[in-house]
């Protein structure tokens, strides 16, 4: 399976994963930074919060880790957290801004 169907797949699960305080994806919102393939059956999954002190950020990271690992040849999982950048508004996608009323 090719690199990009497999990242397309990714983006996939990842647009099941939803920040509970937010009626939007974590891939709209724009908090998924990057998706690496560094093996043929491994991902790593670069990501950040809407807040640094977010209280379910383990939930969700976990949640990241296992929607990821139900892939078919996918063996191995890393979900990286980061806060460098910071996320902003800015990142979200189109229709993100739309369904949370953000002026485009």
């Amino acid at each position: 399976m090719g690199k990009s169907l497999m990242e397309d797949l990714v983006i996939e699960k990842l647009s099941t994963v939803y920040d509970p305080e937010v009626p939007v994806n974590i891939w709209e919102l724009g908090l998924v930074y990057g998706i690496e393939f560094p093996k043929q059956n491994e991902v790593i999954v670069t990501m950040t919060l809407t807040a640094p002190g977010c209280p379910i950020a383990d939930q969700i990271v976990q949640e990241v880790h296992d929607v990821v690992l139900t892939l078919d040849g996918i063996d191995e999982v890393t979900v990286n957290l980061t806060f460098e950048p910071a996320w902003t508004p800015d990142r979200m996608s189109e229709v993100a801004k739309l369904e949370l009323g953000f002026g485009i």
